[in-house]
């Protein structure tokens, strides 16, 4: 019988623990912890396809960049290669942990990576408001300096947490390598996949050409998901649950809700955009494609959300 499939659409911020612990050895130790939660799926039976978010990395690289470019006068890395140079990096982090983690419980199977390319519309007007935020947060006495060292940043508060800069974030239309998944999947392997939201590019004519973007991770795991016909989206945050006004003394805790709960919750503003909005969103895009069920929690949670419902699970 085949196994039921999984989709964990991994966070970027949950792989960075804290401001101390930004190396990329750290971000190895935190992938490490989280894959023991996705090997808990998979000693359940489940096969697992896994995604990851990338805007921390993202920025790491682009302000290194910036600065081999100030001191040695050294070209610039394009955001598009940036979006690429994630998928590589952070998979082969995470398929390596997976492995191990899987011949460590003496479980069968093997990850591997697809470097993942998505189609957006070269006319999507987010081209024209960059909005999704990437890199690391800076605080209020940062941000003159910040300002007086990149003048082409576009710098938005990020739900109450900092500053952090936000670059184009267009919507995500086409898996380009669907088929190559859906293969590996049909041949037994748990993949990564779409890592950062996938490398976004265009059509023009018959070929396919990067632009600098990056695409939420959440929607275009929905978007694979709904594809592949997924049993679950698991969409892993720093966060054990969603909540109602959320860091407020009134905080509520939401452990199931309804697409219709969702949609009037998105309407009276509840959740914050580029933070918590676009996984609901994604949740609902995934739904209504004919998708059974979402878990929104954090990754130390998954098992149990699974087994025993905790988290934040939306339903039809």
């Amino acid at each position: 019988m085949k196994a039921k499939l999984a989709f964990v659409a991994i966070g970027g911020n949950s792989l960075i623990k804290s401001k101390d612990l930004q190396r990329v050895e750290d971000q190895h130790d935190a992938i490490r912890e989280t894959v023991k939660h996705v090997a808990d799926l998979i000693g359940q039976g489940w096969q697992v396809l896994i995604s990851h978010g990338n805007g921390p990395q993202v920025g790491f690289i682009m302000r290194r960049s910036e600065v081999a470019r100030r001191e040695t006068g050294l070209h610039l890395v394009p955001l598009v290669n940036v979006v690429a140079d994630t998928q590589g990096s952070i998979g082969y982090q995470i398929q390596q942990a997976l492995n191990n983690e899987l011949a460590a419980r003496g479980l069968a199977g093997q990850c591997v990576t697809v470097v993942t390319q998505v189609v957006v519309d070269k006319d999507d007007p987010a081209f024209g408001s960059p909005a999704k935020p990437v890199g690391e947060f800076f605080d209020e006495s940062q941000i003159e300096a910040i300002r007086r060292e990149y003048p082409d940043w576009s710098l938005v508060q990020d739900a109450g947490r900092g500053y952090r800069r936000v670059v184009p974030s267009p919507a995500p239309h086409e898996i380009v390598e669907r088929p190559v998944i859906e293969s590996l999947l049909d041949a037994g392997y748990h993949v990564v996949a779409a890592g950062g939201g996938g490398i976004p590019v265009v059509r023009s004519g018959k070929d396919l050409d990067g632009v600098d973007a990056v695409i939420d991770k959440d929607l275009a795991s929905s978007l694979l998901a709904g594809q592949l016909n997924a049993d679950l989206l698991i969409i892993s945050t720093a966060v054990k649950e969603v909540a109602l006004n959320f860091g407020k003394p009134d905080q509520q805790a939401l452990n199931t809700m309804t697409m219709s709960q969702a949609e009037a919750y998105i309407e009276a503003g509840h959740f914050a955009p580029g933070s918590m909005l676009p996984k609901i969103q994604a949740a609902l895009k995934f739904l209504k494609s004919g998708g059974k069920e979402v878990i929104i929690t954090a990754p130390e949670f998954i098992k149990e959300a699974v087994l025993s419902g905790s988290g934040t699970h939306i339903i039809p």
